[in-house]
Formats: C-alpha cells, structure tokens, sequence
C-alpha cells in the first residue's frame, strides 16, 4: 500500500482542479455550438417551409380527365 505524502495530495487535487476546469471549458464550448446549430436548423426549416409554399401550391381544381 502506497502512502501519500501531503504534497502528493495538493498535486492529485490541483490536477483534478484542471481537468474538472478543461471539462467546464469544453462543456461551454458544446452549449455554444449546440445553440448555433439548433438556430441553423431552425433557419433551414423556415426556409423549406417557404420554399414549399412559394414554389408547391398546388390547384384547388379536379384533374383534367384524359
């Protein structure tokens, strides 16, 4: 069994201080993105839906027998 002396400690913890503050780093950069793609996707909807209705307006008419 491995005894740890008090400076082995305070570097575990300063290093798990690090990595938790690394984490906290890549967890705003992922809401940033998560957001900028949950906007592009609301966009790209917006626009399917106005393309379909600009360009896919179909007759209220009954179709022309042949």
């Amino acid at each position: 069994m491995r005894t740890y002396t008090k400076a082995d400690l305070e570097q575990i913890v300063m290093t798990q201080l690090e990595n938790l503050n690394a984490m906290h780093d890549l967890l705003s950069i992922m809401k940033t993105q998560n957001e900028l793609l949950h906007n592009a996707n609301k966009k790209l909807k917006d626009e399917i839906s106005e393309f379909k209705e600009k360009y896919f307006v179909y007759p209220n008419g009954k179709r022309n027998p042949k």
